[in-house]
């Protein structure tokens, strides 16, 4: 296993734990829509950069195209919760269309994902 793929399954985790936290603050904090978003987002691409980088280890996905993907969901899901966070505590965001930006990010890596296992793999 690489030190791209060991890199990457820490961050899943980070993105795993931030998402739990946030979805404890949710629950407890009075209009937290945002934060359910963002715990959301986090959850649900933390199992998505893991599945990505087992395909990517296993040879199942293209490897560059499949890390790729990965990348883009951690930097994406960052902007995305980060946006709606710092929203929710601080009253701005992180940078002006830092969430849609996130969001687009994040609908392209899905599709760099679908490419990765479309691509044919060099024998």
């Amino acid at each position: 296993m690489t030190r791209a793929y060991r890199i990457l399954i820490v961050l899943a985790g980070i993105m795993g734990a931030d998402g739990v936290a946030l979805a404890a603050a949710s629950a407890h904090g009075a209009d937290a829509s945002r934060l359910a978003a963002a715990s959301s987002v986090l959850l649900f691409h933390a199992c998505a950069v893991l599945g990505a980088v087992a395909l990517a280890e296993r040879g199942i996905v293209h490897a560059k195209i499949g890390i790729t993907a990965a990348c883009g969901f951690v930097l994406a899901a960052g902007l995305f919760a980060g946006d709606l966070t710092l929203r929710h505590y601080a009253g701005h965001g992180l940078f002006p269309m830092a969430a849609p930006t996130g969001g687009t990010l994040l609908i392209a890596s899905w599709l760099a994902l679908a490419v990765s296992a479309a691509w044919p793999r060099r024998g």
